[in-house]
């Protein structure tokens, strides 16, 4: 439990730790290339290792030196020596029991408690159409998974594009390997795009070609091919730093990001702006210097489902009311992010009305209390950052879950003024 002293003030410079989405798919595509590549940079978390280490599970030869990941591809894979537990990882068990259709044998995916409850049916559908036979083991779409290998046909597969879009990333990766062409049709909008974006373009950095429509994307068969590639900053990771500096009214500088790139939630940039944040975007980084005070604002979330917890902090401390909607897909993620972020905020004094497909939040005063992550990572770092600027202390559990996607998350915020203790 970390106990977190309210009005403290941020000052300086914080590097944003690498993306953990390019990081996943990095190390994946990699694995299925012909020849050696190097991930440079890659995120070293609980999420990106279990990818790792289910890489290597499948054939991969992996080594870890300073800043870089080596992976020599295998040409082709081979049935795993014991279940892959992908621990906390729903981007690791979506795309990899994908990728387990082309090793021989059968392979058995599960994690911890939080992914045994993971929907996984739409992409078990899918991958059936694809002709790769999978099971739910208690025949209700949710892990343990097991995948009998021998190949993918291809062809034709439709699926719905609203729940995850772990579900086409991993489709996507596959369908290059696949023995005819296939076409990946959406029967639904497409929630989290950027997520998908971001997989594409690893996919041609790594030499394959995708041809999308509005709702469709077509693959041609091709291997991928090695090459060197460097994981950006992660935005995600990021904006709970630059929603710190806005709340505190502090000023506080967030390097190693990109604005150019495809990541949805560099969206939070717009949102402080909305908000009546001043921030700064220079070449590789982002400044925030609050003060005067938040407007309540309304965030669309569709495309940025892991902003929702950090949104609605701010939220918290904003005059007027914030509505964060479309973003019902959010109740599928580690914890019921909707759920969970009404339940913790209110434990906080906030008031917080739950929505079919977001949150409604009236900002006013914000007391120190005691909070409870959930198990989820980004929850965790949510209520953290309340607590920065809370009355009072917070006491926040759940620590543990924070090296899902940025390990370094309470170093960072204390180099910089943050003031917190573990008890």
């Amino acid at each position: 439990m970390i106990k977190v002293a309210g009005g403290c003030r941020l000052e300086g410079r914080v590097e944003a730790p690498p993306s953990k989405s390019y990081t996943h798919r990095a190390a994946v595509l990699a694995s299925l290339a012909d020849g050696s590549s190097e991930i440079l940079r890659p995120l070293e978390s609980r999420d990106t290792m279990a990818t790792f280490r289910g890489c290597i599970a499948l054939g991969a030869r992996a080594t870890r030196r300073e800043e870089r990941w080596v992976i020599e591809g295998c040409e082709a894979l081979r049935t795993p020596d014991d279940v892959i537990n992908v621990d906390n990882s729903g981007t690791t068990i979506r795309i990899l029991t994908a990728v387990s259709a082309l090793a021989p044998g059968f392979t058995v995916l599960t994690g911890d408690e939080s992914i045994r409850r993971r929907p996984m049916g739409p992409l078990l559908e899918a991958l059936h159409q694809l002709g790769v036979e999978c099971w739910s083991t208690k025949g209700d779409g949710t892990p343990p998974i097991i995948v009998k290998g021998g190949g993918v046909r291809g062809g034709e597969a439709f699926i719905r594009g609203d729940m995850s879009s772990q579900f086409i990333s991993a489709l996507l990766v596959v369908s290059p390997a696949a023995e005819n062409d296939t076409s990946i049709f959406l029967t639904s909008e497409l929630k989290s795009k950027p997520y998908v974006d971001i997989t594409i373009e690893v996919m041609e950095a790594f030499g394959v070609r995708v041809e999308r429509e509005e709702r469709a994307f077509h693959t041609r068969r091709e291997r991928y091919k090695p090459t060197r590639f460097l994981v950006p900053g992660d935005f995600s990771s990021a904006s709970f730093i630059l929603a710190a500096a806005a709340i505190t009214n502090s000023d506080v500088t967030v390097t190693n990001l990109d604005a150019d790139s495809p990541q949805g939630d560099k969206k939070i940039i717009r949102v402080l702006r909305e908000m009546g944040c001043d921030v700064d975007v220079g070449e590789k980084w982002v400044r925030v210097r609050g003060g005067g005070g938040l407007t309540g604002v309304n965030v669309d979330c569709g495309d940025t489902p892991d902003l929702l917890p950090v949104v609605s902090v701010l939220g918290a401390f904003a005059e007027g009311e914030t509505r964060i909607f479309n973003a019902e897909h959010v109740r599928f993620k580690e914890s019921d992010r909707i759920s969970v972020m009404t339940a913790e905020l209110s434990k906080m004094g906030v008031d917080v009305e739950e929505r079919r497909d977001g949150l409604v939040i009236r900002g006013g005063k914000v007391k120190g209390g005691a909070v409870d992550a959930h198990g989820d990572h980004r929850v965790f770092m949510a209520l953290v950052v309340a607590g920065l600027a809370a009355e009072g202390e917070t006491l926040v559990s759940g620590e543990e879950s924070v090296d899902v996607s940025y390990p370094g998350f309470l170093d960072d915020l204390a180099r910089i003024g943050a003031s917190f203790r573990r008890i």
